[in-house]
């Protein structure tokens, strides 16, 4: 299962009526919004027990993914918003995938890194510009990770 927040959630909806559906959007907003492990344990006690009989499986989601979300915590809010998803990561594995696949071999390695290089290019300038660029609330997780990680060389 992928452990990025949006396909958590997903994966809990599976387990709920579409009239339920809302409620437990509700129910979970808490745990991925909360600012430190501790409030998100909280959170997920009290979904635990009001979704337990209900959505056990949902319940069980979570309880699975739980060690591979809690790092997603430590970040600033910010950055939060900007990280919840894997989607851009699972797009631009796709289209490296179908670069590679359509040449089956390749006869050296510089000649897979020169078609990756090249593919990687093109993703970029199809999504409009420098990386990053096109993603809603980019400028203020670029403020956030300056002041979470000041030694490190800007982005």
């Amino acid at each position: 299962m992928q452990t990025c927040v949006v396909r958590l959630i997903g994966a809990s909806m599976r387990y709920v009526s579409w009239k339920d559906r809302e409620a437990m959007t509700a129910a979970l907003r808490p745990i991925y919004t909360a600012p430190t492990v501790q409030a998100a344990e909280l959170a997920f006690s009290a979904f635990r027990d009001e979704w337990g009989t209900r959505a056990a499986g949902a319940v069980a989601a979570w309880e699975r993914a739980w060690e591979e979300f809690t790092p997603f915590l430590a970040f600033a809010p910010e950055i939060r918003k900007v990280i919840y998803t894997t989607n851009l990561i699972e797009s631009t594995n796709f289209q490296l995938r179908k670069v590679t696949e359509a040449r089956g071999s390749f006869p050296t390695d510089e000649a897979a890194m020169t078609i990756l290089y090249l593919a990687l290019r093109n993703i970029s300038d199809q999504r409009g510009g420098a990386a990053g660029t096109g993603t809603h609330g980019w400028k203020n997780a670029l403020n956030a990770f300056a002041l979470q990680f000041p030694d490190r060389p800007p982005l």
